[in-house]
């Protein structure tokens, strides 16, 4: 007899029809699985077997084939238990599943019949909408993820007794609802605030202007300065996320595993932290079937790193495309995927090893030598793609005695959001543009148009700072979100200044 059962496998953060085929036959009572299955996929039939006897079944006491189809993509993780076991129940049963042709089924089985969630949840149901399905069949831990795709049902399933007499109309389940909107609307707020950052007016004002338009920032200053302070509050003046940004954040958690916690939606920026000795495939992504890294995890959010010459440089080098591009392409043997990758980098680091080069208080002890050495595992192709450089220094014990609050991040992100919504005017034409950082050589020419007092000291800028050509279309959209943020239609020659100031520091710590 042959059963027939839809599933889903992942590929990067898409999901692909597979049609799981089980076909029994006279023969020795062996299970074999074909159509390019991974080590768990064909450790499956061990766990299936069991988990179909203490669920009360029977399995096919013959040959039986199972065929994932199509046999050229490869088939991973213990998501196709269910539906291989739903197959071998409904050939050892000699029964048919009316719903079966309707739904996709997905799920990892223990051993006692239980159903335990799977990655991915969220791409498949969208996968299974495409297909033109009607229903999704899954753990009961990964519905409220599925639910969010409208158009289809979801049904969460906790044990393969449950899925099998639902299928066979044995049972009646309740489709698993969710409004995205409403979960959107209903997003925790922080416990950060700015309002705590005492003193660093210079480099709030930085940080507006690089969430304003989009920027990446770099913050330079000896340690217990606040740079991690600031970093971890960026997120709470970003403007919030659109209900199309949530759902691709979302999409990338899934696939990855990380909505654990309860929490099956992604409605907050994502904030990533990785640690310096993390390798380049932990931060761009990759692993024989590749899959996303922290730069994708990023997406739509901050992606921090602290300590930027503690990273490798390799790992530090592999930033320059999705930087450029906002997504990154990974080819493997098992193909090429490309993951979306539009983060905000925001980087910390010391002036030199001890961290106390130019602090007035402290003694540096680094010989020039050892800060030439530090300073150079950062490349100057990398740190042209970071629009703003600021210095952090030291908070003065006056301004950090102080009874004072600073300013909320209320109010900041009240400024951030006008800014933003002159842009999204400006770029009404354009898909691929957002904010002014990602404008391209056609758009700055059309909307950093310069007078010629502006002209006059971006030039003596470039010639005297001996600025690259990259770092001139960085100065120039950089002024243009200064200029959004004081409510001008044209870039002043003040505007030209402060965006220069913000690039100093490349020419004046690294040469």
């Amino acid at each position: 007899m042959l059963t027939r059962v839809f599933s889903a496998a992942l590929q990067g953060v898409e999901a692909t029809q597979v049609e799981v085929e089980v076909n029994t036959g006279t023969g020795n009572p062996v299970v074999i699985v074909v159509g390019l299955p991974d080590a768990a996929v064909r450790e499956s039939k061990d766990r299936v077997t069991t988990a179909i006897s203490n669920s009360g079944f029977r399995w096919p006491r013959e040959r039986t084939t199972i065929n994932l189809a199509p046999a050229d993509i490869k088939k991973e993780g213990p998501s196709f238990d269910l539906p291989i076991a739903v197959g071998m129940v409904a050939a050892a049963e000699r029964s048919e599943l009316p719903r079966l042709a309707r739904c996709f089924v997905v799920g990892e089985l223990a051993l006692t019949g239980e159903i335990r969630p799977v990655k991915g949840a969220l791409p498949i149901a969208v996968e299974a909408r495409a297909q033109g399905k009607k229903a999704v069949i899954l753990p009961a831990a990964n519905a409220p993820e599925a639910a969010i795709v409208e158009g289809i049902e979801v049904y969460g399933v906790r044990s393969l007794r449950e899925a099998y007499e639902f299928l066979a109309r044995k049972t009646d389940l309740v489709p698993v609802r969710a409004d995205p909107a409403e979960l959107l609307a209903s997003a925790p707020g922080s416990d950060l605030d700015f309002s705590e950052v005492k003193g660093q007016h210079q480099v709030k004002r930085a940080i507006e202007v690089a969430v304003a338009g989009g920027h990446n920032l770099l913050l330079i200053g000896p340690p217990g300065s606040g740079k991690s302070m600031l970093a971890k509050r960026i997120p709470t003046i970003i403007p919030p996320m659109s209900l199309e940004e949530a759902i691709e954040s979302t999409k990338i958690h899934s696939v990855c595993g990380l909505l654990g916690g309860g929490s099956a939606f992604v409605s907050t920026r994502p904030f990533r932290s990785p640690h310096h000795t993390i390798s380049d495939i932990g931060l761009l992504g990759g692993s024989t079937n590749p899959t996303p890294g922290e730069v994708s995890i990023a997406h739509n959010g901050v992606l921090f790193l602290d300590e930027l010459p503690e990273f490798k440089r390799s790992t530090l080098e592999v930033l320059r495309q999705p930087i450029e591009d906002g997504r990154v392409t990974i080819s493997r043997a098992a193909g090429t995927m490309t993951f979306p990758a539009e983060f905000m980098l925001i980087a910390a680091m010391n002036p030199c090893p001890c961290g106390y080069f130019g602090d007035p208080q402290r003694e540096c002890r680094c010989t020039p030598a050892q800060i030439e050495r530090y300073r150079n595992r950062i490349s100057g192709p990398l740190l042209d793609r970071i629009d703003i450089h600021v210095e952090a220094p030291a908070v003065a014990f006056k301004e950090l005695s102080g009874t004072g609050h600073g300013e909320p991040s209320a109010a900041i992100r009240g400024r951030v959001e006008q800014a933003r919504a002159v842009q999204k005017d400006r770029f009404a034409g354009s898909k691929k543009t957002a904010a002014n950082a990602r404008m391209s050589h056609s758009q700055i020419k059309k909307f950093c148009t310069l007078d010629a007092a502006s002209t006059e000291l971006l030039r003596h800028a470039m010639e005297d700072l001996h600025l690259s050509a990259r770092a001139y279309d960085r100065i120039l959209k950089v002024a243009r979100t200064i200029a959004d943020l004081a409510g001008s239609p044209s870039i002043e020659s003040n505007h030209i200044g402060e965006a220069i100031q913000y690039r100093t520091l490349d020419r004046r710590l690294w040469v």
